[in-house]
């Protein structure tokens, strides 16, 4: 495997929660440099070191509501 991505939501809570779209691996975090580091230990729980993803790609979503 050379890529997983996850896709970043706001937390309703405040920070962030991230999941992956391709293996059942879901973390948060408080802060960016913390969700990095969340994501990545969840990454080397999920996966062997042989088979652990070369990239991982973060796609940030958010919604934005606005008045008409």
């Amino acid at each position: 495997m050379n890529e997983i991505i996850f896709i970043v939501e706001d937390s309703p809570e405040g920070g962030f929660t991230a999941r992956s779209l391709s293996h059942s691996i879901y973390t948060d975090a408080d802060t960016i440099a913390e969700l990095h580091a969340n994501v990545r230990d969840a990454i080397a729980c999920h996966f062997d070191p042989v088979e652990k993803p070369d990239i991982i790609r973060l796609h940030f979503v958010r919604d934005e509501v606005i008045a008409a």
